[in-house]
């Protein structure tokens, strides 16, 4: 078949295909795209977990919720809470270190009600004062000179006051340092068996209150038994609340719970068995509650 170059249709393909060849080298090779400033909301998911983790530590140091609140709104997330509880999950299943998920508990906590754990505050550091040195005139003092055989009179020399040497006094400065706060303990205020069909077999269920019984977030809780150990922290599962942690506990094992924030320690723990209203037997739960005093 012979192709016939002179067909204005084929004409017309042949440029069409050549301009869409050259837009492509020239957009791909010659003059890429470039974003600069970009909406941090067109981020890909694992950069926008990374800008999570930078937004939590600059709030664990700053303690500035409004900014906080302001660059996490950046993301333009349905649910900015609810990512950074589910990133912090994430984080501690992948064993990352604590204090990284500690942070984005709280921020996501803090979020939730609004208000500053634990603000900062400005104290000035007390600075050494510079002393004055007050001057002492010299004592006027009188020679009595003998006269000669000749002269009669007395000789007098007058002593002259130094300049009194007065040292500058620096004026004291002020820096903002955080105010050390002293961890409560928590203590274990409530033991309950759940028997309830709609949860899952062995749940251990942990509620920690602070002193002004709001639920506390970013607690550490270590769940130990024989064979191993466990880490959780409250405020993963802010649908349930702020110091709501859980852990599933199986048949036949002790375990010990340990807050790390207060050193509160509970041993033996262990799932209890429970009946259904049919007389059958299946693994309930317990619900532990920790409050500060």
């Amino acid at each position: 078949m012979k192709i016939d170059l002179h067909n204005p249709l084929l004409q017309i393909t042949l440029i069409f295909l050549a301009g869409i060849g050259f837009g492509l080298f020239y957009s791909w090779k010659i003059s890429p795209v470039t974003y600069v400033d970009a909406d941090p909301s067109l981020l890909q998911s694992d950069f926008k977990d990374l800008y999570r983790q930078v937004i939590a530590a600059s709030y664990a140091a700053t303690k500035d919720l409004p900014r906080a609140r302001a660059r996490i709104g950046l993301l333009a997330d349905v649910d900015p809470v609810g990512e950074l509880s589910a990133q912090a999950q994430r984080m501690l299943a992948a064993g990352e270190p604590f204090d990284r998920v500690r942070r984005m508990a709280q921020l996501a906590t803090d979020l939730t009600q609004g208000v500053t754990a634990n603000p900062f505050t400005s104290t000035p550091f007390s600075q050494p004062v510079g002393t004055v040195l007050e001057s002492t005139p010299l004592v006027e003092e009188t020679l009595t000179q003998e006269p000669p055989p000749s002269f009669e009179g007395t000789l007098f020399v007058e002593g002259t006051p130094l300049s009194p040497i007065i040292q500058e006094t620096p004026t004291p400065r002020s820096f903002s340092t955080p105010i050390p706060t002293t961890v409560l303990p928590f203590m274990l205020v409530g033991q309950e068996t759940v028997c309830d069909l709609t949860l899952e077999e062995g749940l251990l269920q942990l509620i920690l209150m602070d002193a002004r019984r709001r639920q506390a977030a970013g607690v550490h809780i270590v769940i130990t038994w024989p064979e191993g150990e466990n880490d959780l922290f409250t405020g993963l599962k802010p649908e349930l609340g702020n110091g709501y942690a859980d852990f599933i506990m199986q048949a036949d094992e002790v375990y010990s719970v340990r807050v790390v924030d207060g050193g509160s320690f509970v041993p033996n723990i262990s799932a209890p068995l429970c009946s259904d209203p049919g007389g059958n037997q299946y693994l309930g739960g317990l619900l532990l509650t920790f409050q500060q005093p």
